[in-house]
């Protein structure tokens, strides 16, 4: 303990011998010993402070603007960028910019809305962003992310996305404890490392009139529930379509995606960051 803080303390304690009637001291004395851990150092202890109620986050910067990064997931790979005040997968977020045409932006998979601020700069005073995140905590911070850049174009919900609305659960954590932080998975199966969720469906949420330009998923092998209950906003608006899609994933491969998806003339037209994109020719013609 340096100098300061030792005087800090004689002066506290001597402040509270002062003001504090003697009946009423050994109340304050033993809530003293509990702020303080027991010790003559102040602050809180390592325990006390991951038992908070209070959101454990960290604000930085990049060109795009501000974020609110929670520090349970500082160790994944976006919240690393952004902590270092760099851009998470910039060039996915340079062909969204680029290929914008006017109409609303499905985000799900939202985190901590790393993209938010870039996306929103772009966006047409009639147009939004629809932005989706399940985990909590996450879904916090993504508020005020929002709330840093003044944005007020996007319309954020905490849930998942999926064929129909339910209630699943979301693993939140890997089998070591850590957050899995944007790697968070919807799963039908309830466990220790999961919280319940609500899941809700693009088609439900953005309704029949609005104009979607891109539809990105990052949703963690979720893709095609999610698509399921996006077809009729696709077949309508026919949006340009980025997956993230798991390794071990067959979806693009499958039956149902060439039936649903292809046939109504999609085509892999890109591949940026690992993300495949689907654009419809015909939409163009």
């Amino acid at each position: 303990m340096t100098t300061r803080q030792e005087q800090f303390v004689v002066e506290i304690k001597s402040f509270i011998k002062k003001i504090i009637p003697n009946p009423l001291k050994p109340v304050v004395h033993k809530i003293y010993r509990q702020m303080f851990d027991g010790s003559t150092k102040v602050g809180f202890s390592r325990e006390q402070f991951k038992d908070l109620a209070a959101l454990k986050c960290a604000v930085s910067y990049n060109r795009y603007g501000g974020y609110c990064v929670p520090l349970s997931s500082r160790h994944r790979p976006a919240a690393k960028k952004i902590m270092s005040n760099d851009v998470y997968e910039p060039k996915t977020i340079e062909f969204i910019l680029s290929n914008y045409d006017d109409g609303d932006v499905v985000q799900a998979g939202t985190y901590f809305g790393d993209f938010l601020p870039a996306l929103s700069k772009v966006m047409s005073p009639s147009s939004k962003i629809w932005a989706f995140e399940p985990n909590k905590e996450n879904y916090r911070c993504a508020k005020i992310t929002l709330e840093l850049n003044s944005i007020e174009n996007v319309e954020l919900t905490n849930a998942g996305i999926g064929a129909k609305k339910e209630k699943l659960f979301l693993q939140t954590i890997d089998e070591a404890g850590r957050s899995l932080g944007g790697a968070s998975r919807i799963t039908s199966v309830e466990s220790n490392a999961a919280e319940a969720v609500q899941i809700v469906t693009i088609d439900d949420i953005i309704g029949h009139e609005r104009n979607v330009s891109i539809i990105q998923l990052d949703v963690e092998g979720h893709e095609k529930e999610a698509l399921t209950g996006a077809l009729r906003t696709i077949k309508r608006c026919l949006p340009i379509i980025i997956l993230e899609v798991l390794p071990n994933s067959n979806l693009i491969e499958s039956d149902w995606f060439s039936a649903n998806i292809l046939n109504l003339g999609y085509q892999k037209t890109n591949e940026v960051h690992g993300n495949s994109v689907f654009s419809c020719e015909t939409k163009h013609q």
